[in-house]
């Protein structure tokens, strides 16, 4: 299968080697440039869970160096997902189909923007940890579960299909009916954990500990659940304090990518979690004023990074 990653960070590089070393002719696309360079002289190394390898691949700044592609990965950051849906929409034929994974809220809808949404489908990753330790070099704590719909809903064999692609490289992946269900329950998580251990500067665990932290991070779950609910999405679970606790538990020590992001004095993706619920929530005439204090308190944060 011919496979372009748009964006190879850390999660990117994740799924770019281990479908490359299990026979996908893959391109690895990204905007920085020292990795590519490292990816073409050496090879795109990542090691941890799924052991340690180094993969030889295609790699390019240019999208349309890669051609036309059957499956178009996007993984990007949420603020690069207009730039990468132009890219993508480059190397995309009638039947091509386009995979876009962010954190939050989104990402599809903006991709769909440039293309037909009959072609979009939806992932939702867990459990990965991912993150760089130098050009050409990725590490992840674990690689849990890949999740993937279409966009429109329903079971498809191309879905099939790329599931297949995802279990073949060493991935446990499954397909999903419903989607959105996955995007929203996962979308939750974050919102309990994203803006609340990035501005305490806390794990998630010492987030759980810490009676203050963890109003905070509960009222930013509930008012995420209650925005959920209203819009009739269809949650498996019924207690949104057991569902996000038991969550982090599972996790205690990990820093979000949002802490991580301001450990390295870099914009988060605060719009597309945080940030999304009182948009979300006022498109339905709700208001959600827990997360927009948080969001607008990492806003003002970052706009001190150098």
């Amino acid at each position: 299968m011919k496979i372009a990653i748009i964006g190879c960070g850390a999660m990117g590089s994740v799924y770019a080697a281990l479908l490359a070393d299990s026979g996908n002719d893959v391109w690895a696309i990204d905007t920085w440039e020292e990795h590519i360079s490292a990816i073409r002289s050496n090879g795109l190394r990542v090691e941890g869970a799924s052991g340690d390898r180094t993969v030889s691949m295609n790699a390019t700044t240019n999208a349309s160096d890669a051609g036309e592609c059957e499956l178009i990965i996007v993984a990007t950051k949420a603020s690069g997902v207009p730039a990468a849906a132009v890219a993508a929409k480059s190397i995309a034929g009638p039947n091509s189909i386009i995979l876009t994974i962010q954190n939050g809220l989104g990402a599809a809808e903006r991709i769909a923007e440039s293309i037909d949404t009959n072609q979009v489908m939806i992932g939702v990753v867990g459990g990965f940890g991912a993150s760089m330790k130098a050009p050409g070099h990725a590490h992840h704590n674990g690689m849990q579960l890949v999740r993937i719909g279409e966009m429109n809903g329903g079971v498809s064999d191309r879905l099939e299909k790329v599931v297949n692609a995802w279990d073949n490289a060493g991935f446990t992946a499954k397909g999903y009916p419903d989607i959105h269900q996955m995007i929203w329950e996962k979308f939750i998580c974050n919102v309990t954990y994203s803006g609340p251990c990035a501005l305490m500067n806390a794990t998630i665990g010492q987030v759980q500990a810490n009676s203050d932290s963890w109003s905070v991070a509960l009222s930013c779950a509930r008012e995420a659940d209650a925005v959920a609910r209203a819009k009739k999405i269809n949650l498996g679970f019924n207690d949104v304090e057991t569902y996000v606790r038991d969550f982090g538990a599972n996790m205690p020590d990990a820093r979000p990518s949002m802490l991580l992001d301001h450990m390295a004095q870099r914009p988060s993706e605060i719009d597309g979690i945080n940030g999304a619920v009182p948009t979300e929530a006022a498109k339905i005439g709700m208001t959600a004023p827990i997360n927009a204090l948080v969001s607008s308190l990492i806003r003002g944060r970052e706009a001190n990074f150098s």
